[in-house]
């Protein structure tokens, strides 16, 4: 007998759960893209955009396409070949940005941090003095990797750039992050930040967006590496809507984004961020208790201050990870993330690794439901794992709710 039967939920680091107002948004005919209701609705995108990136400074471009899709719109209005990035990676997506940079003919320095440890900045003020001739143009970084759920100290590494007296430009991949984490874009002297529309801004996959300041607009009016689709130039100075997305809108997505914008304006962005925190707190305390009963049970991020609010990677050992994954999405209608970049899927060991997200329309009942659901697969798997880790989720989440 399965348990399945019922609404699934999809407890994976996006895309993440939508809203149903978020869908019921998106039903309807659609629109004249040629003046307007859709004109009105996307010029009040702009400014709560804005406010989720914690930036009034800065301009927002809008692409159709996915995280990918922004990094190459970063990359292309940040740099001419044979320019120099320096990528800080901390997982599998600051290592993929740094690929993505390299394919467009970017010189690309990596300081590889692992996957389970934070950027040292000691290291990256080292690395920024010792370019003594300013090659390095921009600093690339994921805020949070959302392989490695490694949360970076933004505020930090500008501090680090600073105290090298490095010219280089900070941008920010906050796809992971975005209404989830803390961020303030201008307080933390970020220069570019990107993001997508399907995890913390609680959209469908398929749209991307680009902040940039100032002093990136200047750099971006002499990169080569732009091309009229990337350009954020007309996405953001063009007089005629088309410009916004270089043809078509992406319609029902706007409809979608406009309501998400709503319900986090209605909770409020530092309740947003208070509540992912207690969420991902209530999975940190699960899985300390799970792991008294079996050492190869843990968190892959020792510190919590390092780790994300929006998704959590985990191990329990091989092949226990893919097993349990298996079980409470075909026995009780949970689907678990995969350990993305912990180990070739052509390796053992990497049915030992998972990862639980609770980022975007998550509350108390998803999370601690989740969590049971997982325990209950590991008493019927037999995973060895100490007890109470229901209790002390719950407790997380009766101090959080009460605060």
């Amino acid at each position: 007998m399965s348990l399945a039967n019922g609404r699934h939920y999809l407890a994976i680091p996006g895309p993440s759960v939508m809203p149903d107002r978020v869908l019921a948004a998106m039903h309807r005919a659609a629109p004249n893209i040629y003046e307007g209701g859709l004109h009105d609705l996307v010029d009040s995108l702009w400014p709560d955009l804005k406010a989720v990136a914690g930036t009034t400074t800065a301009s927002v471009a809008g692409y159709i396409g996915n995280g990918h899709a922004v990094w190459e719109a970063a990359n292309a209005n940040l740099f001419s070949r044979g320019d120099k990035a320096l990528v800080l990676a901390v997982g599998q997506f600051g290592l993929s940005w740094a690929q993505s940079a390299r394919a467009m003919g970017i010189e690309v320095e990596v300081i590889d941090f692992g996957k389970a440890t934070p950027v040292d900045m000691d290291r990256v003020e080292a690395a920024l003095r010792a370019d003594a001739a300013g090659k390095i143009k921009a600093v690339l970084m994921t805020h949070v990797d959302t392989a490695s759920t490694i949360r970076t100290d933004i505020a930090a590494l500008r501090a680090a750039m600073d105290a090298a007296g490095h010219p280089a430009l900070l941008a920010v991949d906050c796809i992971a992050s975005l209404g989830c984490d803390e961020y303030r874009m201008d307080a933390w002297g970020v220069d570019v930040t990107v993001a997508a529309s399907q995890k913390g801004l609680m959209t469908p996959p398929g749209m991307g967006f680009v902040w940039f300041s100032d002093k990136a607009r200047a750099v971006g009016k002499t990169a080569d590496l732009r091309t009229p689709y990337w350009d954020w130039a007309p996405r953001v100075q063009g007089g005629e809507f088309w410009q916004l997305w270089d043809g078509t809108a992406p319609t029902h997505h706007l409809f979608g984004l406009r309501e998400a914008l709503d319900m986090i304006k209605e909770e409020g962005l530092e309740n947003v961020w208070a509540r992912h925190d207690c969420l991902a707190r209530a999975v940190w305390a699960a899985f300390d208790c799970w792991s008294t009963g079996n050492a190869a049970i843990g968190l892959n991020v020792a510190n919590p201050r390092d780790r994300a609010r929006a998704v959590t990677a985990a191990r329990l050992g091989a092949p226990h990870a893919t097993r349990l994954r298996d079980w409470c999405e075909h026995n009780a209608g949970v689907t678990l993330g995969i350990g993305l970049g912990m180990a070739p899927p052509s390796d053992p060991a990497y049915h030992g690794f998972l990862r639980v997200g609770h980022m975007g329309h998550v509350n108390a009942h998803m999370t601690l439901g989740a969590l049971a659901v997982m325990e209950a697969g590991m008493i019927a798997l037999e995973i060895p794992h100490g007890g109470g880790a229901l209790a002390a989720a719950a407790g997380v989440v009766a101090a959080g709710a009460g605060a």
